[in-house]
């Protein structure tokens, strides 16, 4: 290697931040590959849009500042911290982990030392006076001190917006406790109270019939209820320990449990043969799914000859492989839902029919533990009225796999 004199007194600070300016798109390109060789994810959707990697580099233009004017705090009015935290809300929305992200800043950690590392042994360094010692020793503080304080923005913001998904998530889960809690108690009052008036000899044949007729739908009320919360309490636990299985096998096994209702109602479940073969959490899909398809059945048209469900799919991918999502599909030609009911659709406990469709069980909590769970995981849930006629309800899931694309045959948009 070609050694060249060692800058004069006071002036290294100011050298080593010109050449790590000039070597920014070099030192960029690097962390991408060690980042890119550590996740499940391609370069392109590490920084997903042309404007973010543009501005990558003025992370490293904020540590050669700082190593040249420390005077010059990185606070969170310095450009480079603004761009820091940028990064720590698109590592959120990519779905990263806090110990990814501190691996990724270690990462650049490293390759900025291994760069200043190559210039200063570029130096002549044979009679190095103990100044040029000194000299380098503060630089090297004051490029940790900066990498430091850009890591530091970057996993404070991530943790801020990772804490306001919690808080979120925690009022909803209080609001569906509370829900959950009221249906409870309205069942086994009713239970109770049928239970005590079927002992009351004066009942005539017809108020016997009544009360057992309000004992079966009751306890079958409450027996949904209870299977709904033990399917969520399964989306809560570990994401380690939950069990992923392909999307068409999740739609399948939905239809396979209300096989019995379905054909009661002379309701054919159509599963299209085209869903994307990929990956999804079988407790949450599964629950989403069989409510989907339960209100399908249970509103399905008894004036039409043929009665359906057909369930759907399509995988989205973002611009150059950003966030994408995994859309599911429920679309039936029942009774359809009135338009003044539709805003209410995924509240709690509301049933749009009610009032006007006699003989028909619900708890009026199927769409609302749809939207909770969607968007316990990231997602959401709606509702579309096509011009066909048709009724389709429709809930998402984020897809952050690279994988997801290859399986599904998906091209990037």
């Amino acid at each position: 290697m070609k050694t060249i004199s060692v800058p004069e007194a006071g002036d290294l600070a100011a050298e080593l931040g010109r050449r790590l300016r000039e070597s920014r798109e070099e030192l960029v390109t690097r962390w991408l590959e060690r980042i890119t060789a550590r996740v499940a994810l391609t370069p392109e959707r590490i920084f997903p849009t042309q404007d973010l990697l543009n501005h990558v580099p003025l992370l490293i233009d904020g540590v050669a500042h700082y190593l040249e004017h420390p005077e010059d705090e990185l606070d969170n009015q310095a450009p480079v911290v603004a761009k820091a935290m940028e990064l720590g809300a698109l590592r959120h929305s990519q779905g990263f982990d806090a110990y990814e992200i501190l691996k990724e800043h270690e990462i650049l950690g490293g390759v900025i030392f291994t760069f200043l590392t190559d210039v200063v042994m570029s130096y002549d360094l044979a009679d190095t006076p103990t100044s040029f010692v000194s000299e380098l020793l503060t630089c090297w503080q004051r490029t940790a001190h900066a990498i430091e304080l850009i890591r530091q923005a970057t996993v404070t913001h991530f943790m801020r917006i990772w804490s306001e998904r919690v808080n979120e998530r925690e009022g909803r889960l209080r609001s569906f406790n509370r829900m959950v809690s009221h249906e409870l108690k309205n069942r086994v009052g009713a239970i109770s109270g049928a239970t005590t008036m079927l002992g009351e000899h004066w009942l005539n044949d017809q108020q016997r019939t009544r009360f057992h007729d309000m004992l079966r739908e009751n306890s079958s009320g409450l027996l949904r209820v209870l299977s709904n919360l033990e399917a969520l309490s399964r989306i809560d636990a570990d994401a380690r320990q939950r069990r992923h299985i392909m999307l068409p096998q999740a739609a399948a096994e939905a239809a396979r449990q209300l096989r019995e209702p379905a054909e009661s109602r002379g309701v054919s479940i159509r599963i299209a043969e085209d869903l994307p073969a990929v990956e999804v959490d079988a407790a949450a899909v599964e629950l989403c799914l069989a409510n989907y398809i339960s209100n399908a059945i249970k509103y399905a048209d008894t004036d039409k000859t043929v009665r359906w469900v057909d369930v759907s799919a399509e995988l989205k991918l973002g611009e150059a492989g950003g966030g994408g999502e995994l859309i599911v599909r429920v679309s039936d030609n029942g009774i359809g839902v009135p338009p003044e009911s539709r805003p209410q659709l995924f509240h709690q406990f509301y049933r749009a029919h009610g009032d006007t469709v006699t003989g028909i069980e619900g708890t009026g909590l199927g769409l609302s533990i749809v939207r909770e769970t969607a968007e316990s995981l990231g997602g959401r849930a709606w509702f579309e009225f096509p011009a066909s006629g048709s009724t389709v309800f429709v809930f998402s899931l984020p897809s952050r796999r690279e994988t997801d694309a290859a399986s599904a045959g998906t091209e990037r948009i």
